[in-house]
Formats: C-alpha cells, sequence, structure tokens
C-alpha cells in the first residue's frame, strides 16, 4: 500500500511539473478566445450602429445611439487589446461592464435561477474578463514586454 501510493505521488508530481511548465499557456488562451470573439462581434457592431440601435431600442437601454456606439468600440478595441496582450487588465474592465449590462438587459427575461445565469454564454465571459483582470496577460504578451522594456517590476507573479 506505501509503495502504490509513493508511485501515486511520483506519477502527480511529473504530471504537475508538466503542468507547471506550460502555465504561461492558460492566460494567453483565455486571451485569445475572449478578444478574438469581442474583436468579431465588435466588428460587426461597429458596421452596423443603427442595427445594434435598434437593438439598444427595445432593451430600453437609454441614449441607444450613443451606448449603441460606446459598445460596439469597446469590443472591438478591448478584444483586440486583449488578443495582443496589451493595457490587459484595463481592457477587460469595460468589457466586463458590458457583459453585467448584457446580462441586465437582454438577458434578465430568461434569469431564473443561478443555472440560467451559469448557463448564458456572457457569464462565462464575464468570468473569463475577471480572471483576466485578475491574474494579467501572462507572459506572452505586450504589457509583459512594456514592463521589461520600462524596467517596470512585473508584480508579486506577472504581469
Amino acid at each position: 500500500m506505501i509503495a502504490t501510493m509513493a508511485r501515486v505521488e511520483a506519477a502527480r508530481n511529473q504530471v504537475l511539473a508538466v503542468v507547471d511548465r506550460v502555465r504561461w499557456l492558460a492566460p494567453l488562451l483565455g486571451r485569445l478566445a475572449v478578444g478574438l470573439l469581442f474583436v468579431s462581434t465588435g466588428w460587426g457592431k461597429v458596421h452596423d450602429i443603427a442595427k445594434v440601435t435598434q437593438f439598444f431600442v427595445t432593451l430600453r437601454i437609454p441614449m441607444p445611439g450613443l451606448n449603441a456606439v460606446v459598445v460596439s468600440y469597446t469590443e472591438l478595441i478591448g478584444g483586440s487589446l486583449l488578443v495582443i496582450g496589451l493595457f490587459t487588465r484595463l481592457a477587460a474592465i469595460p468589457l466586463l461592464v458590458s457583459m453585467v449590462v448584457a446580462i441586465l438587459t437582454a438577458k434578465i427575461g430568461d434569469l431564473h435561477g443561478v443555472f440560467d445565469l451559469v448557463g448564458f454564454d456572457e457569464f462565462t465571459y464575464l468570468v473569463v474578463l475577471a480572471m483576466i483582470a485578475i491574474i494579467g496577460p501572462g507572459a506572452v504578451s505586450l504589457d509583459r514586454v512594456a514592463c521589461r522594456k520600462l524596467g517596470w517590476t512585473e508584480g508579486p507573479r506577472h504581469v
């Protein structure tokens, strides 16, 4: 029994060592997945502001024309910044707010409990954006390059 537990522990340690070597990949994949999604949706919205404005009218969002422009460019620019990893934590914040507003306006009629909430795509994006805002862009980012070039400390763990 003790020998078996020692083998299990050794296997566990080997797997953790491998996973630790590719730790840099997690924030990169999160940034790319959410960033590319927002670049795509933002691009579409920017090129049809009238349609977004009309949708916002149906949701009774105040100043629908202005908010359509703000949301469209927030998604396009914020998503682009996430993809390249520049001003990553700051870029995540307005996108996060946008997802909260989307849930409270477009999805509120479908929200009847916590299981509905966690089933919304917008909630998943919100969670990934919160993770990015908290853990930062990771090693493969322009934020990391800029900090090194400027001689700034990268914080306790990562930029």
